[in-house]
């Protein structure tokens, strides 16, 4: 969460996306906890694969936003302008 703040706070797309990176990193690590957590008995077989399909899920979560962010970096400006026209047109119809 805090790394994609940071990220969201230096208002340019790339840097935001390095930032997710970030994050989606940090699943895995949460992930390591979690195995040492079971190893230790700290938590329950069944805690454990509710914790580790939460954490899986955050980073597939991740992962699609940017894959998103990337796709629409990628799109020449124009066309993210005139696809921000559209909706806004579609917007004032409704």
């Amino acid at each position: 969460m805090y790394n994609i703040a940071e990220g969201f706070s230096r208002r340019s797309t790339r840097e935001f996306t390095q930032f997710l990176f970030i994050a989606k990193g940090s699943t895995a690590e949460v992930q390591s906890q979690l195995y040492v957590a079971l190893g230790q008995g700290y938590i329950s077989q069944e805690k454990f694969n509710e914790l580790y399909s939460k954490s899986d899920e955050v980073a597939r979560l991740i992962s699609g936003f940017i894959q998103y962010l990337l796709a629409k970096e990628k799109q020449p400006r124009t066309t993210q302008k005139t696809q921000q026209t559209q909706q806004t047109q579609a917007t004032v119809r409704q």
